[in-house]
């Protein structure tokens, strides 16, 4: 009875399992390390499965094991791991994107000398996610929740040798950091009012329950906020959203495994895993929601008028997560977690699809591509399934979770409503843009032309699971429909109501078909002329260029600003205090070499000295009797 769920805790231990193996090998185990990196990954899912399917029996317990960790007086800290529905669906996600990541790797990365290296910081990121996910308390996940931050560091940094990549994963830290100080604060405050100073989520669950329990509300919204700016850092939320395009400096199967299930994926889990908080601060449900709306809306125009192919997706994932924000903000934890589900196949989807493209045509801009459908037809049909998906378009998967986000929000507030709909207008506009600008007509340039003649469709081991995640971008979706409502009643005790709105339907599928029609006019048909905006309003066109000059921002007010204060705390340590130590060290070393001139053993010297110091005493004796 529930054998495989007390197990669960094994999950997480087969990829750090293989990271040791793949250190201990190095670099010179080639085949050996992509074998134990992918067998590794693949048990874990088929765990991960046996768990799930275990969860799916009525009535499941949520289970829970650990042991005393640290103990400091009074206080005890614990370790262990918890299975509920929520972490087993997750483990699933997680695994098996994890797995095809791993095979996709062997074919993407099988000319590259360190790829041993490659799977064994691939292993560990997967064993950081895993940990985070079956956390049974705030401590443990803020452990596994640095750890993935340290894995991403190493995967987008991977190709050291080139600046950017470097400067990328630097920004990736730094920027993350604000966010994760943030987080850790809340935890201490969490700890600090916590009955018993219990960081365990079901003691949290069962002290705030929706109306805060013992904990005053104000102090309840501040560790909420404190969370959320956690979460803003890790899911790319803006204004901390800027570390994420530049992540596409690592290789491309880590920016799937990054955007589809574990590091972006670990904020929104973050607020899912810590709902019960929210919920007992209308005002941090009120900043989540809003902050989510603005981003959505925000990242999606930027992707409007990027002609990098990795960074239209990054930009799809920010403004993705903005989403998925929204929704929880909404009160749907059901919409958030839905959306987080069906986008981790699609947009593991396109960017894998996106590495099978970089990889047979050596280019990233889309300008430099055209025709690719012809001579990569599994590319082409995969990648245009996922895009409809992420495009919102029925029956695929994007389109039911995208629809139950959507009719919350028409529910709760139409304004974030009519946002989500100009959200999902640019999706699909955008994602026309690329697929025709990638895989139709000819190819736009000499280079591409030149590149197009020697294209060819990528290796099986790349191409089978653009194949799984194809059929998963479509079918995944029919977990939660609206007349079909399962994934809210199994992933929580209380059942959403049901989310059949014919508006929210209707105008949902309008906004994703116009944004297709739109596109295919602009850049298919040419009905619409692409200098249209361009000559009416290019300052519109550069300021999505410059993706609104927030990195400028950053530059000119806080880096320049820090860097200013950072010279002249040199100044002052090198002027100020290293002067008077200086001075001080001179006036010392000055009054040893008098004195070790006056110690020199000289009977005319000492009589000198001592003349000199009755002098001294009888002029001061005199002074002191005239001045009284």
């Amino acid at each position: 009875m529930d054998m495989y769920t007390k197990v669960a805790w094994i999950i997480p231990l087969l990829p750090f399992v293989s990271f040791l193996l793949l250190t201990a090998l190095g670099k010179g185990f080639r085949t050996a390390g992509i074998w134990i990196g992918t067998i590794a990954s693949l048990s874990a899912f088929v765990v991960s499965l046996l768990v799930l399917l275990e969860r799916l029996k009525p009535n499941a317990v949520d289970y829970n094991n650990g042991f005393d960790w640290i103990t400091i007086n009074e206080y005890v800290f614990t370790i262990g791991f918890e299975v509920t529905n929520l972490t087993a669906l997750m483990l699933v996600v997680v695994t098996l994107v994890s797995f095809l990541v791993n095979l996709y790797s062997a074919g993407y990365m099988k000319n590259d000398e360190r790829i041993t290296v490659f799977y064994g910081y691939i292993s560990l990121f997967t064993f950081s996610m895993l940990g985070l996910v079956l956390s049974d308390n705030m401590l443990s996940l803020y452990i596994f929740w640095e750890l993935v931050g340290v894995c991403s560091f190493l995967l987008v940094g991977f190709w050291y040798t080139k600046p950017a990549a470097r400067a990328a994963a630097k920004k990736a830290f730094i920027v993350t950091r604000i966010g994760d100080a943030g987080l850790l604060i809340g935890i201490l405050l969490l700890f600090w009012y916590m009955p018993g100073h219990s960081l365990g989520f079901t003691m949290i669950e069962s002290v705030f329950d929706g109306q805060g329990g013992t904990i005053a509300t104000s102090i309840t919204t501040v560790i909420a906020l404190l969370i959320f700016l956690g979460a803003v850092g890790k899911s790319g939320q803006f204004p901390l959203h800027v570390w994420l395009p530049d992540a596409m400096e690592g290789p491309t199967p880590i920016s799937a495994l990054i955007h589809a299930a574990t590091m972006v994926a670990a904020g929104v889990f973050l607020i899912a895993r810590t709902f019960d908080i929210f919920e007992a601060s209308a005002f941090a449900m009120e900043t989540v929601a809003y902050i989510g709306g603005f981003t959505a809306i925000f990242a999606a125009t930027i992707a409007l008028a990027q002609n990098d192919i990795k960074r239209i997706l990054a930009y799809s994932t920010v403004s993705q997560l903005g989403f998925m924000m929204m929704a929880l903000g909404l009160g749907s934890l059901t919409g958030g977690i839905f959306h987080l589900f069906t986008h981790a196949f699609f947009k593991a989807l396109l960017f894998l699809g996106a590495g099978s493209i970089i990889h047979a045509v050596h280019t990233q801009d889309i300008n430099e591509m055209g025709g690719l459908g012809k001579k990569m037809r599994i590319t082409a049909w995969t990648f245009g399934i996922g895009a409809l998906a992420l495009s919102g378009i029925p029956p695929l998967a994007g389109f039911w979770s995208k629809d139950l986000i959507l009719t919350v929000a028409l529910e709760e507030n139409p304004l974030l409503f009519v946002i989500g709909l100009v959200a999902a207008f640019c999706t699909a506009l955008y994602m026309t843009r690329l697929f025709i600008l990638v895989f139709l007509g000819k190819a736009k340039s000499s280079k591409g032309s030149e590149v197009l003649g020697k294209v060819k469709e990528s290796p099986w081991v790349m191409t089978v699971p653009l194949l799984v995640l194809a059929v998963l971008s479509v079918v995944a979706g029919f977990v939660e429909t609206p007349w079909n409502g399962w994934l809210g009643t199994w992933l929580s005790d209380d059942a959403e109501a049901p989310h059949g709105s014919t508006i929210a339907i209707i105008c949902s599928i309008a906004v994703g078909v116009l944004g297709l029609l739109v596109g295919w006019l602009i850049y298919g048909k040419g009905s619409i002329s692409r200098t249209f905006v361009t000559e009416r309003m290019p300052w519109l066109i550069r300021l999505l260029e410059r993706k609104y000059f927030v990195d400028e921002f950053y530059e000119v007010v806080v880096i320049r600003s820090l860097r200013n204060l950072g010279t002249g705390l040199i100044a002052f340590d090198t002027y100020i205090i290293g002067g008077v130590v200086k001075l001080a060290g001179s006036a010392a070393n000055g009054a040893s070499k008098i004195a070790l001139r006056l110690q020199n053993g000289h009977v005319q010297t000492y009589s000198v000295a001592a003349v000199i110091g009755v002098l001294v005493i009888v002029i001061t004796i005199i002074g002191r009797r005239i001045l009284s």
